[in-house]
C-alpha cells in the first residue's frame, strides 16, 4: 500500500485537532471542574462525556480482542462510514469503488463529500472478485467498500477475494462487518496487524440489540484511528450512549444467546418461505435477514403493509428485482408474517 501520509488529504494530515477541556487534563486526578464552562448542577448530565470513550474501549477490547488504541467509537456506523471520506478523499478529485448492490450510506456519504462513487456489480451468486474491484480503480481511488455479510443480499463475500483485495490494493479497504456476529466466517478484525490498510466496521445495532443508542465501531491500525480522532467532533458519543454500552457489555453471553436463537429462527423462516407459492427463491444468507425473490414484490409488500406487517421492498435495487428483504424477528412476529403470506 501507499504510505498513510500519501493516502491522507494534506490538510487533514497537517490538521491540529480541537483540544477540548477534557482532553487537556486527561490522566490526572481531579475533584473540582471549573474548566469547561459547564453548569455545576444536574449531575451527571451537566458534565461533558469522555471524548475518547476510554472505559467503553477498555471493555470492547476484551470482548472484540482488539487493542484499545485500534478502536474508534462513533455516533452510529454512519460516522465511521463518513470519516474515511473526510480523511482520505479530496472532493472533486478522488474516487471510491464499492460492490453493488450494497448498503446505501456508502454512496450517500460519497455524494455529500463530492467524491466519485464507482459501483461494481456482483455476479449472479452475489459474489465479486478482487480482479473486478481492482479493475474499477485508478490512481485516484482511495477507498474500496466491501460489506460482508452484505446488505441487502445477506451472503458473505468470499474470504479469499476480500484478502486479495486488501493485499493488492494500494489504498484503504473498508470492510463492513455489521452482520458479522451472525456469520460463521472469521472476522477480519483479528488480522489488523497483517493489513495496515484495513478498516473493519461493526455496530451495536444488530447482534447487541442496541440500535437506539447509536454506537458504531471501527477497528484499524492505531495511525488510522489517530486520524479519525483528529477529525471527529470532540464529544461525538454522548454519556447516555456510553453508559448503556457499558451496561450491555456486562452480559455478553446474553448476546450470544440472542444470536443463537435468531439463527434457529432464520433457518426455520428460510425453509418456510421456500414452501410459499408466492416465493420463487430464497438466497443464501449469513445475516439476521434473508432476501427472497417473490412473484410480485410490490403487491405482496402492499398486502403486508395493509395488515400492519413491514418488510423491506428491494425490487428497485440492482440485481434484486421482485425481492423482499425479511428481518428475523421473534417467533411470534415471524409466525404472524408467515400466516399472512399463507393467506395471500
Amino acid at each position: 500500500m501507499k504510505s498513510l501520509e500519501e493516502l491522507t488529504r494534506p490538510n487533514i494530515w497537517k490538521l491540529a485537532p480541537y483540544s477540548s477541556a477534557r482532553n487537556e487534563y486527561s490522566g490526572h486526578t481531579a475533584r473540582v471542574f471549573l474548566d469547561a464552562n459547564e453548569n455545576p448542577y444536574n449531575a451527571p448530565l451537566n458534565r461533558y462525556p469522555d471524548p475518547l470513550q476510554s472505559e467503553v474501549k477498555k471493555q470492547l477490547s476484551k470482548i472484540k480482542g482488539v487493542p484499545q488504541e485500534c478502536i474508534f467509537i462513533g455516533n452510529g456506523s454512519d460516522e465511521a462510514i463518513d470519516l474515511p471520506y473526510r480523511c482520505f478523499c479530496r472532493p472533486g478529485i478522488d474516487n471510491v469503488v464499492a460492490i453493488e448492490p450494497t448498503y446505501g450510506m456508502y454512496k450517500v456519504c460519497a455524494d455529500i463529500n463530492d467524491v466519485e462513487y464507482r459501483p461494481v456489480l456482483l455476479d449472479e451468486k452475489y459474489q465479486i472478485t478482487a480482479d473486478r474491484l481492482l479493475a474499477a480503480s485508478d490512481n485516484h481511488t482511495k477507498l474500496i467498500w466491501i460489506c460482508s455479510p452484505n446488505n441487502p443480499t445477506g451472503n458473505s463475500i468470499i474470504r479469499d477475494e476480500i484478502e486479495k483485495t486488501i493485499i493488492r490494493f494500494e489504498g484503504i479497504v473498508v470492510l463492513d462487518e455489521a452482520y458479522g456476529d451472525f456469520s460463521s466466517q472469521k472476522s477480519f478484525r483479528t488480522e489488523l496487524s497483517k493489513h495496515p490498510n484495513l478498516i473493519v466496521l461493526n455496530t451495536f445495532s444488530k447482534a447487541w440489540g442496541c440500535a437506539a443508542i447509536r454506537m458504531g465501531m471501527a477497528f484499524a491500525n492505531k495511525e488510522i484511528i489517530q486520524l479519525f480522532n483528529k477529525v471527529k467532533y470532540p464529544y461525538n458519543v454522548n454519556l447516555l450512549t456510553q453508559q448503556q454500552a457499558l451496561e450491555a457489555m456486562k452480559e455478553p453471553y446474553e448476546v450470544t444467546k440472542w444470536v443463537r436463537t435468531l439463527l434457529l429462527e432464520r433457518n426455520r423462516m428460510v425453509e418456510a418461505f421456500k414452501l410459499l407459492p408466492s416465493c420463487l427463491r430464497v438466497y443464501p444468507t449469513d445475516a439476521n435477514f434473508f432476501l427472497a425473490k417473490m412473484t410480485d414484490a410490490q403487491r405482496i409488500y402492499d398486502y403486508l403493509v395493509a395488515r400492519g406487517i413491514i418488510v423491506r421492498n428491494r425490487t428497485r435495487v440492482q440485481l434484486c428485482n421482485n425481492c423482499l428483504r425479511i428481518t428475523i424477528g421473534n417467533k411470534s412476529e415471524n409466525n404472524e408474517l408467515l400466516s399472512a403470506l399463507r393467506q395471500y
